[in-house]
């Protein structure tokens, strides 16, 4: 547990927190819904004589005594509630810390969420709760519900009351009711709902490290709308991808807002939400666009936990499922193996002659004479050893009516029997799957109950995508854990000072990274014999650290032949002493020659660079360069450090990756090079150390087995 506000925020005081046992509601009165439903709430889960309303004004609030103060409730408090206007919340907060409350949950609003007026109130009450040793849920929060520890501490109606094995954290209130409504919906049990709301001292990323080391939660269901202390989420992001507990998070926001003003493109290319969704993929946090998708895939993350083989067997008993299931697998990026030999064998003994023994697998009519046809089918799907997860798609009653006679009255309850026989023979986790979105309401739970199946998804889309995501977080939670663990390696003896390219390549060179020659000429004269010496049309640049986009000024010259190359060299020149160069120090120009591609082939231009962002560190990027980068804008994000298998899936996985695999008889390029090439970057970065703001490669020229840096940038923060 990473601890903040000066040490408050450590998981024994977490721990205390959410589960106490006595409360204060600061502000109760009959005109407040809040404390209505709180009363409500902790009455119903036998709290009632331990919570006690604080009103100075009135005596008597929904019907119970009320206190003028937690002094005067005469007895110590866990909890309390503030639901007073918010000029009166840190007296509240100081009443609270006088009857020995461990923390405060902040309903009241007007704080930072207001602007500046409302931020200094917010520092104000931070400061008084650390001065006095409470720790603070909110503000702007409806509280909390700890479903295993029967504390509804929360002002929602109808909070979960059966313990499941999902939290559900979220930064608003008002969407946490939709949210928990839904996961009854849909099946999934929660054992913590709780509202952050400004996060001033608890934040998301606490709460997360909190709940890994939960008994009673497998999986963790995130809606935010940004990230407070990014180190703190980071890290208990990390725990929780190595403990195997999912992090299904909705972040709102994919619209980019805009892009930092940086020196270089890189810096342009990073915008917030493409940065987030890096730095999720990389700590192993499954990100989805909807409130569905984060419970339904955080409930089958639970289920099934990580999983071994990405690889998910289907037995259902429509031919059109089976259909529809293989197109939105494609869709998704999940995978149906071919089933082995074995399980092929092992199916054709179970399944009638006019059966197919395939994946997915429709088991045919048969099985509405014959249940056993489901367990068979099921167990051998769940034994093959390309598969790591089994989906038996069937039906379930939707209308509920009392469980004792919808377990005796639906038709298909010799089915789910047999399913769940069948899955617990299997290897491997397996999952009920209904092929249209539909509640998973008492009714159905107690059929799923009666035939010993653990979990259901409601809807085919719902359950594949599902699938897709865990099977891709079980993939590389345990290569992103162990790389991100790696620290860098020693720092470079750097000066800190303005680079020029001169500068830039020679400390690409001592890393290793490959740079077109060049000659650095001082004179018309020493230019021409340069460019003689090439023996091909040159390139000719400005040498300045002053100069960052030369093109700009019109100090670059292309093509040049040996007889323009003095000529060239003064106008060069002359263009970086004109006033727009702001008087920039002027070391010469560089000489280097024309990079055309291998065999006559065109050569492929990439970006490779690393940008500091503020909340998450450096940042490395790759992409189609030269002129292509705010054109195509196809680019691939990565945190650092980045290995050359990391840096190898960058390139794959970029739109035009197939340039890079050679078209119209051009040369592949020889991908393990580059790809160490590109982690040599991001290990140079990481030399570099935190006074790096950029280092970007722009074009680096990739010819078959041919690469070398055209252009470098190197740009140290100020």
């Amino acid at each position: 547990m990473t601890a903040a506000a000066g040490g408050l925020v450590t998981a024994e005081r977490l721990r205390a927190f959410f589960e106490p046992r006595s409360f204060a509601l600061i502000g109760a009165s009959d005109r407040s819904a809040f404390s209505k439903l709180v009363l409500a709430n902790l009455v119903d889960a036998g709290h009632g004589d331990r919570t006690h309303l604080v009103n100075r004004r009135q005596a008597t609030v929904h019907g119970r005594p009320a206190h003028p103060t937690c002094a005067a409730i005469g007895e110590p408090v866990d909890l309390a509630f503030v639901m007073v206007p918010v000029a009166a919340a840190v007296d509240a907060v100081r009443d609270a810390a006088a009857a020995g409350a461990r923390g405060v949950a902040v309903l009241s609003s007007g704080f930072a969420e207001t602007g500046e007026e409302g931020r200094a109130r917010q520092r104000e009450l931070l400061a008084v709760a650390e001065e006095l040793g409470l720790v603070v849920l909110g503000p702007n929060v409806l509280g909390f519900v700890n479903v295993a520890a029967g504390v509804p501490a929360m002002a929602l109606s109808d909070p979960p009351a059966v313990p499941g094995n999902v939290a559900l954290i979220s930064q608003s209130g008002a969407s946490c009711g939709a949210m928990k409504d839904f996961a009854a919906l849909a099946g999934v049990g929660l054992s913590h709902v709780i509202t952050v709301g400004n996060e001033a001292m608890v934040t998301v990323g606490h709460l997360v490290d909190h709940l890994v080391d939960d008994g009673a939660t497998e999986a963790i269901a995130v809606f935010m709308e940004g990230v407070r202390e990014p180190a703190v989420f980071a890290a208990a992001c990390r725990r929780a991808a190595a403990a195997g507990k999912a992090v299904v998070a909705l972040k709102a926001g994919r619209s980019e807002l805009a892009a930092r003003a940086a020196a270089s493109h890189t810096g342009a290319l990073v915008g917030d939400d493409r940065v987030v969704e890096a730095v999720f993929g990389r700590l192993g946090v499954i990100r989805v666009d909807t409130i569905e998708e984060m419970l339904v895939t955080a409930g089958a993350a639970a289920h099934t936990g990580p999983l071994e083989r990405p690889g998910v067997g289907v037995v259902s008993i429509s031919g059109g499922a089976c259909d529809i299931i293989a197109d939105l697998a494609d869709a998704a990026g999940a995978v149906l193996p071919e089933l082995a030999p074995a399980t092929v064998r092992r199916l054709a003994e179970a399944l009638p002659p006019y059966g197919h023994a395939q994946n997915p697998l429709d088991i045919t009519g048969a099985a509405i004479m014959d249940p056993e046809l489901w367990r068979a089918s099921v167990a051998a799907v769940g034994a093959d050893p390309g598969v790591g997860v089994v989906v038996a798609v069937n039906s379930l009653p939707w209308r509920d009516g009392a469980p004792q006679e919808n377990r005796a009255s639906f038709y298909g309850q010799r089915y789910v029997d047999a399913i769940g026989k069948g899955m617990r023979e299997c290897k491997v986790p397996a999952l009920y799957l209904t092929q249209v979105t539909q509640p998973i309401g008492e009714a159905a739970r107690a059929v799923l109950e009666s035939g010993g199946v653990a979990h259901a998804v409601p809807g085919l889309r719902l359950g594949v995508d599902a699938l897709a995501r865990i099977a891709a977080w079980s993939a590389s939670r345990a290569s992103d854990t162990a790389e991100l663990g790696a620290g860098p390696t020693v720092p470079c003896a750097v000066e800190r000072v303005p680079f020029s390219e001169v500068d830039a390549r020679e400390l690409l060179v001592s890393a290793g990274i490959p740079v077109v020659p060049a000659w650095h000429v001082h004179s018309g004269e020493e230019a021409a014999r340069a460019a003689a010496g090439c023996g091909s049309p040159v390139a000719m640049k400005i040498v300045s650290p002053d100069i960052a986009h030369k093109s700009d000024l019109g100090c670059v010259r292309l093509g040049v032949t040996a007889d323009r190359a003095a000529a060239a060299f003064e106008e060069i020149m002359a263009a970086g002493r004109v006033p727009a160069a702001g008087g920039a120090r002027l070391d010469g120009v560089l000489v280097a020659p024309m990079r055309g591609g291998a065999d006559g082939q065109p050569a492929v231009e990439l970006l490779v660079g690393v940008t500091r962002d503020p909340d998450w560190g450096p940042m490395l990027a790759v992409g189609l360069g030269g002129v292509f980068v705010e054109v195509l804008d196809d680019v691939a994000l990565t945190p650092l450090p980045v290995s050359p298998a990391r840096a190898r899936a960058l390139l794959t996985g970029l739109r035009g990756a197939a340039l890079l695999r050679g078209v119209r008889g051009g040369p592949a390029a020889d991908l393990d090079r580059l790809a160490g090439v590109v982690a040599a970057v991001g290990r140079l970065a990481e030399e570099l150390g935190p006074d790096l703001e950029a280092l970007e490669i722009n074009p680096l020229r990739v010819a078959g087995a041919e690469i070398e840096a055209l252009d470098v940038l190197v740009a140290w923060r100020p």
